[in-house]
């Protein structure tokens, strides 16, 4: 059999998306208030390590898979960025009522302070 053709002797051609479509930027029906939004589907320049227990990694994939469920796809990184500038937009509201800020003053679950106090200025 010659290479390329199939068993039925006839040559099939699978088209691929390109890269411009791989790498284009995502739509969005809705902003954050503050207009906050995160990257979509594109190249990113910049990258950051995120360690996680076992259980923050199944928790993220849970949600991730939940939200296929309802025919939303995405990946794990997309799924965090998002996470990340809803958590940011809420923070640029009002720092010290944030959801991030709340949560940022509550102890460890060993008991230990999450951050250090800031210095007074």
């Amino acid at each position: 059999m010659a290479a390329g053709r199939s068993r039925l002797g006839r040559s099939r051609r699978v088209s691929l998306p390109g890269v411009a479509e791989l790498l284009r930027p995502a739509t969005r029906d809705v902003a954050a208030p503050d207009g906050r939004l995160a990257s979509g589907r594109e190249a990113h320049t910049q990258k950051i390590t995120v360690y996680m227990s076992a259980d923050e990694l199944l928790d993220l994939e849970r949600a991730r898979i939940t939200l296929r469920a309802r025919g939303i796809s995405v990946d794990r990184g997309r799924l965090v960025r998002e996470a990340i500038a809803v958590l940011l937009a809420d923070m640029d509201a009002g720092v010290e009522s944030s959801l991030l800020a709340r949560r940022l003053r509550e102890p460890a679950p060993n008991g230990t302070p999450q951050h250090a106090p800031a210095a007074p200025q």
